[in-house]
């Protein structure tokens, strides 16, 4: 069992940065998967935000990547989503993903194994 843990989200200011960590509890090593962040605002849908490979190859969501970086540091276990200029619309719960096939995150969240429970972000003026 994979349990995904994400920590980094709170309030944040419309034209900030915020940095969203996911680290896996137990002796897990979410190298061995491919990782994504995945966000869904409230009544809306569970979208895929970005997607990292084993082998370090990114995946952003086209409305987004000018403002995304995904990355992963496999020393420390955890797997990152730097989003700059935030913006209201950037409100949701932020989930932490990961599955054996770069591909099953890229095409998620159908699919997809493994899941946090979620970070909410809240984006103000």
């Amino acid at each position: 069992q994979v349990r995904l843990v994400e920590s980094g989200g709170g309030l944040m200011q419309a034209g900030g940065s915020l940095r969203l960590s996911c680290t896996a509890s137990g002796l897990i090593s979410l190298k061995l998967f491919a990782m994504g962040w995945f966000r869904q605002a409230p009544g809306k849908e569970r979208n895929l935000v970005a997607a990292i490979s084993r082998d370090g190859l990114k995946n952003y969501a086209d409305s987004l990547k000018a403002r995304l970086t995904i990355s992963r540091d496999s020393a420390k276990n955890t797997v990152y989503l730097q989003m700059d200029d935030l913006k209201p619309e950037d409100t949701a719960v932020y989930y932490c993903a990961a599955d054996d096939l770069f591909l099953s995150v890229v095409r998620g969240p159908k699919g997809v194994d493994y899941w946090g429970k979620g970070t909410l972000v809240s984006v103000s003026l």
